[in-house]
């Protein structure tokens, strides 16, 4: 763990709110992030990163070092992500999806990369839970594999295969998207 995180987890046991000022401003905006992608809305993300503050300050005692602060994190958010991403998913089975097409007139560049857009969101968000957490820390957070062992509490093999598998699926969902152009 790097020695300002130390520092900054020192501070914060001993009660000092300033410090949970300062952990909020550092990490904010890339569980914010990740919270997004993960979820694809906006106040879901604002709302899973807030309680990702909240558990990580709870749970502070248990916080040991091992890993870095930010993995803790990072893993706290993943596993918030999941659990409403589950629970979405099972209350969300009978509903159809409503659609809102836009009918202003664009330039076929940006309405193609608009299209692209979506299909590619779409298809990382069916995703299995794991897999997209995976593909998500690893492409848009840059981390390393074992990072994102870490994060997702497995072994780093399980991470490349969710990642190899996720990919995979997203290649033949996305197959025939760009044949055309």
């Amino acid at each position: 763990m790097k020695e300002a995180d130390r520092a900054l987890v020192s501070q914060l046991r001993e009660g000092d709110q300033s410090a949970f000022d300062t952990l909020v401003r550092q990490y904010q905006r890339d569980l914010f992030r990740l919270a997004y992608r993960m979820t694809r809305n906006a106040e879901d993300a604002k709302d899973l990163s807030q309680e990702a503050f909240l558990r990580a300050y709870r749970g502070l005692g248990n916080f040991d070092g091992r890993s870095s602060l930010s993995t803790w994190l990072y893993r706290i958010t993943v596993n918030l992500c999941i659990s409403h991403l589950r629970q979405q998913r099972s209350s969300d089975a009978g509903e159809v999806p409503e659609t809102h097409a836009d009918l202003s007139p664009r330039p076929l560049d940006e309405l193609e990369a608009r299209e692209i857009h979506g299909a590619v969101g779409e298809a990382v968000s069916e995703l299995p839970p794991q897999q997209q957490a995976t593909l998500l820390l690893r492409v848009h957070h840059r981390l390393p594999y074992r990072e994102i062992a870490e994060i997702m509490e497995s072994s780093e093999g399980t991470v490349r295969v969710n990642y190899f598998h996720a990919v995979a699926k997203l290649r033949a969902q996305l197959k025939g998207l760009r044949d055309d152009a």
